[in-house]
């Protein structure tokens, strides 16, 4: 696994809030932005936003309410498939896998991965959303 962290979303009660908030203090929505999630560069790192009760569905867990839990912490790959060798990795290492690799509806690929301590991890390839050599994604403008 390249040590990096490519994307963090947060968790939100109010995306609608969430999005006005961070947009005024400088955030620009990415055009990867859909309704229901926010994209953001925020340097070599993506800023996601997204409903808390969403990203808890999607982890099968309880919504954590305002737990600092409702945040996921995501590691692009560059194929397909380096998300099951970096799930094989990470479980060799000591942590969980809480979702076998799996296809997305969107033509990516996922496995979605704890820490010892239980903290949320997506290893995601996105084939629209390709890493530089320095390992940043390139989002559409």
């Amino acid at each position: 696994m390249e040590p990096r962290i490519s994307v963090v979303t947060l968790g939100v009660a109010d995306l609608a809030r969430a999005r006005a908030f961070y947009e005024r203090i400088g955030f620009r929505p990415s055009g990867a932005s859909k309704p229901e999630v926010a994209f953001y560069r925020a340097g070599g790192v993506v800023l996601a936003l997204w409903s808390r009760a969403a990203l808890a569905a999607e982890l099968g867990r309880a919504d954590p309410g305002d737990a600092p839990t409702a945040v996921l912490l995501s590691h692009n790959v560059r194929t397909r498939e380096e998300v099951a060798s970096v799930t094989e990795a990470w479980e060799a290492a000591g942590g969980r896998v809480v979702k076998a690799p799996a296809d997305t509806p969107w033509g990516g690929r996922v496995a979605w991965l704890a820490d010892p301590d239980g903290h949320a991890w997506e290893i995601v390839w996105n084939p629209r959303w390709p890493l530089a050599a320095d390992g940043s994604l390139l989002l559409p403008p």
